[in-house]
């Protein structure tokens, strides 16, 4: 998969703006369950009072806390809060204060000056126990608070004359300073088995009392900060959709322009291919990599992209948020972590080796489909649709049942994964409740540690999800790759020669030997001859004797492997291929066709060729007559392989195509088989004048065909049997001879 790699290098900027997206995602994604908790905590627990120390307070109220404080929490507060009182306010500003804080007119007023967080959160701290040992005070019902003020009333001199009504808070600021201290120190070592964040929020309960006492609207404050929290929630996750959506956009852009990419380098690849590489992937292989398995590799980008990317950050973001929130179910992390490791371990452990042959198997389903489609009448012929039936349906059957087994598998993950996060859920709130129950934690931050948590485990989720895609996307990756590393059997020259204009045409075979890969004789052997322009040379021979073989050397299609062919006095593999196979018409021995219409086909090997050199190549080639005889001409469509018109005409439009290139050199494998002796005498008679500057090469299994050829060469078994006229052949070459008398009486060998 990583051998892909380098192919992405032209994606390099949407990638990067792709993980700069997903921080941001990430980071919006994290942020929400602390805004959550600040809601429940704040917004609901605390009344909208986000912090204990008051930005206003009442001047009573405030020398009622500073009985329990210390002289230099005394000094921080009065540094840290500046008086408001009519008489050193103007009018204007008195006015404003006043509709904001309608006791102003009553009593003077402390506002908070200060504004940086390490002050106010030391101002929370000198705030916290004076308030909650005030609220106790003025609270008279409380049991303890009666006893109290029953004890210093008993402690007070007959002569004081203290009212019994006196509120318990007024008799402690006439307490001596002795008794003061000792009961502030007795106060203290209670608040020690006290956490911070329970002192916190029972002081808010003072905070939210003395703002209704100065007049503050405290439900249109907690409301407030619900909304404005709620509001900031709504941005948030809109920011989020956003990255997300454009992570998605470009995401889907990386992929697809990697899944061209590929597929242009695999097609140019095998464009590039010789016979030798052909034989090595099949027909249905190549078009399977191709499609299929480049397909396969862009849905993995997507994921990668989207998921693989992301869930790295939001698993390493939940882990630091949820140490900073509760470090003391931290253990439960690894809990999930190990329970979803497992699961994946074990169902990968049994589906792997399954994913490995889905893509064989679609080879395999392939192959067969495209043998019963191209052979249709020939199974039609034989009668043999249910055993072809039964063939298909066989392939079908491994493909899915392999492919059942492991969506099977792979579908019991979703429910395993949910029941993980579901029993973490309640192991969380299991845990969480008593925590809150004990003080040591508040309700939001339970909530907040449920949302990091579930964070988290869907980051390793998404990762496991994406691992169900990745062994068949690289079992694909693998067999592309294939494709794209395999070594040319044929390559250009580094520094390409020019072909000699003096020897123009002119074709010979010296010593010339082929055997193709791992095989274990030659297929040809020591091969001499040499053919010229104007000149018809005629290769014939037993099926396997090597005819077409050795016409498939002059274009290069396979290499020599001993001796060198030279055209135009200079060896074919010092020229470059293009250039090569520029002067060579080629006329397979099937005639191929490509979708389009006859003037197209025709115009395949020129296509700046003018239309009246394509009626002429048409009409020398015997295809005039059917191609003006059907309604549209030479603009008749032409299905994929020709298959809408017959044989003996795909041939003839074939030769015309060879025929309106102009090359040097024509090859002609067995091109004519399937034309009638009539066509075939008039093709060959207007093929005559046509090429008589022309190097002709035909390949026969009639003697008709070559009978007039300048010099026939005779193959068996690899090997030249004989050179020379029919006339010279008949006398010299028994091989010759019976091949002749085999397909022509003896009366009209003699009469030809």
């Amino acid at each position: 998969m990583f051998k892909l790699i380098k192919y992405l290098k032209k994606s390099i900027v949407p990638i990067m703006m792709i993980v700069g997206l997903l921080v941001i995602q990430a980071t919006c994604d994290l942020s929400l369950p602390e805004y959550t908790s600040n809601i429940v905590n704040v917004g609901i627990q605390q009344g909208g009072v986000e912090e204990v120390a008051p930005k206003v307070i009442r001047e009573s109220s405030l020398e009622n806390l500073k009985l329990f404080m210390s002289d230099a929490d005394i000094e921080e507060i009065s540094a840290s809060y500046s008086k408001l009182e009519k008489a050193s306010l103007s009018k204007e500003e008195y006015d404003k204060y006043l509709k904001k804080y309608p006791s102003l007119a009553n009593e003077t007023l402390y506002e908070l000056s200060v504004t940086d967080e390490d002050t106010i959160t030391k101002l929370n701290g000198i705030f916290g126990k004076p308030m909650l040992i005030i609220s106790m005070f003025e609270d008279e019902t409380n049991e303890k608070t009666q006893a109290l003020k029953e004890k210093m009333l008993a402690q007070m001199p007959p002569q004081a004359n203290i009212d019994p009504n006196t509120p318990l808070i007024d008799l402690i600021k006439i307490m001596p300073k002795e008794q003061l201290v000792a009961m502030k120190d007795e106060f203290n070592k209670g608040f020690e088995q006290l956490p911070e964040s329970m002192i916190g929020q029972a002081a808010t309960t003072f905070v939210k009392n003395e703002y209704e006492g100065i007049g503050v609207n405290t439900d249109k404050l907690q409301t407030n900060y619900i909304l404005t929290s709620g509001a900031k929630m709504l941005g948030i996750a809109l920011l989020s959709m956003a990255a997300t959506i454009s992570v998605s956009f470009l995401g889907a852009r990386v992929a697809a322009s990697l899944g061209r990419r590929l597929r242009q380098q695999v097609f140019a690849k095998v464009i590039s291919f010789s016979n030798n590489e052909l034989d090595k992937f099949s027909t249905a292989s190549l078009i399977t990599r191709s499609t299929n398995d480049i397909q396969q590799i862009q849905n993995l980008m997507v994921m990668l992209l989207r998921v693989v990317f992301y869930a790295p950050i939001l698993g390493v973001g939940g882990i630091i948020k949820v140490l900073n929130t509760e470090t003391s179910m931290a253990w439960i992390i690894a809990v999930a972590v190990v329970a979803i490791s497992a699961v994946v371990i074990v169902l990968f452990s049994v589906v792997m080796p399954r994913f490995k042959r889905v893509q064989s198997l679609i080879d395999k389903v392939n192959l067969v489909t495209r043998e019963i489609l191209t052979g249709m009448l020939v199974i039609r012929a034989f009668s043999t649709e249910k055993h072809e039936e039964k063939r298909f349906d066989k392939a079908n059957k491994d493909l899915t049942k392999t492919n059942l087994f492991v969506n099977r598998t792979m579908s019991m993950m979703m429910p395993i994964m949910m029941l993980i996060m579901n029993a973490i859920t309640i192991l969380i709130v299991w845990n969480g409740s008593h925590a809150v129950d004990a003080g040591t934690m508040q309700v939001g931050d339970m909530m907040a540690f449920i949302q990091y948590t579930m964070q988290i485990i869907m980051a390793f989720l998404m990762i496991s999800m994406v691992s169900i895609m990745l062994p068949r996307a690289a079992v694909s990756a693998g067999r592309v790759d294939e494709i794209l590393n395999t070594e040319l059997a044929i390559n250009d020259p580094v520094e390409p020669v020019k072909f000699k204009e003096t020897e123009k045409g002119i074709l010979k075979f010296k010593g010339v030997s082929f055997r193709y890969p791992n095989a274990d004789e030659d297929v040809l052997s020591d091969i001499n001859f040499t053919a010229r322009p104007g000149e018809t040379t005629a290769f014939i021979g037993s099926t396997g004797s090597g005819k077409s073989t050795l016409i498939n050397l002059i274009p290069r299609f396979y290499d020599v492997t001993e001796g060198e062919i030279i055209l135009d006095g200079v060896n074919i593999k010092d020229v470059s291929q293009h250039e090569l196979r520029s002067k060579i018409g080629y006329v397979p021995q099937k005639g191929m066709l490509f979708s389009g219409d006859i003037e197209s086909n025709i115009k395949y090997g020129k296509e700046e060729l003018s239309d009246e050199a394509m009626k002429k190549a048409a009409e020398i080639a015997q295809a005039k007559d059917f191609i003006e005889g059907t309604p549209q001409g030479y603009e008749t469509s032409i299905a994929q392989g020709g298959t809408n018109v017959s044989g003996g005409q795909r041939q003839r439009l074939s030769i015309a195509r060879a025929i309106a290139k102009s090359p040097e050199v024509y090859i002609f494998d067995d091109s004519f088989s399937a034309l009638d002796y009539k066509t075939d005498a008039a093709l060959r008679k207007a093929l005559n004048k046509e090429t008589k500057n022309s190097t002709v090469l035909i390949v026969a299994q009639r003697i008709s065909t070559i009978l007039h050829a300048d010099q026939i060469i005779v193959l068996e078994e690899g090997k030249v049997a004989g050179i020379g006229t029919h006339k010279e052949l008949m006398k010299n070459c028994e091989v010759y001879k019976q091949i002749a008398l085999s397909q022509l009486s003896k009366e009209e060998l003699d009469n030809e």
